[in-house]
């Protein structure tokens, strides 16, 4: 008996049900020379599935800043690092969009350089810009050593807490998940 999954991105394999029970299906005899083996469909759906989480992600960061432009509330003391109750900088609206904006480019970038896009740029490029948003995320995540990052001095702030449990750890995993992109699609 033979089954069809279709996974994101178009990718389809044909599997055998070989027996009964937890782990009895296996790709069919013809689609492993298709697929190279019987282990590296998971690669092939991971190539095509990771530029899709990471891109979804920076898209969502993006909405996220465009609806902070918008709303502009000056409560919302986790969103910038302060010092005494008295926030560091004020970002603006348009500071907001900006980072929006770039956030939607990575966002382009990571989809071209997966495949997902054709950005007119040569795949060798693309893995070096790729790179190079890894390191810069890398480097969000490890901080300035004073105000953000997971080595910062300024603790004890709503900031500073969501800096520790949330914002430095996704700047680590995008990082991570980023320089993975490039090094599966890269020449």
């Amino acid at each position: 008996m033979t089954c069809c999954l279709t996974l994101v991105g178009g990718v389809s394999a044909r599997w055998a049900v070989t027996g009964r029970g937890r782990g009895s299906c296996a790709p069919a005899a013809s689609d492993q020379a298709l697929l190279g083996g019987p282990s590296t469909w998971a690669l092939h759906a991971m190539n095509k599935l990771l530029p899709l989480a990471v891109c979804l992600a920076f898209v969502g960061l993006a909405l996220w800043h465009f609806y902070m432009a918008l709303v502009a509330a000056p409560g919302i003391t986790g969103a910038v690092p302060s010092v005494e109750g008295k926030p560091v900088f004020v970002p603006t609206r348009i500071a907001a969009v900006g980072v929006g904006v770039v956030l939607l480019l990575f966002a382009v970038l990571v989809a071209g350089t997966g495949g997902m896009v054709s950005v007119g740029l040569p795949a060798v490029a693309l893995s070096w810009l790729s790179y190079a948003l890894a390191f810069g995320l890398l480097a969000r995540a490890i901080g300035e050593f004073r105000y953000v990052g997971f080595f910062k001095r300024v603790r004890g702030t709503k900031f500073a807490r969501l800096d520790t449990l949330l914002y430095s750890p996704l700047c680590l995993l995008l990082a991570v998940a980023v320089a993975l992109v490039a090094w599966r699609h890269g020449t």
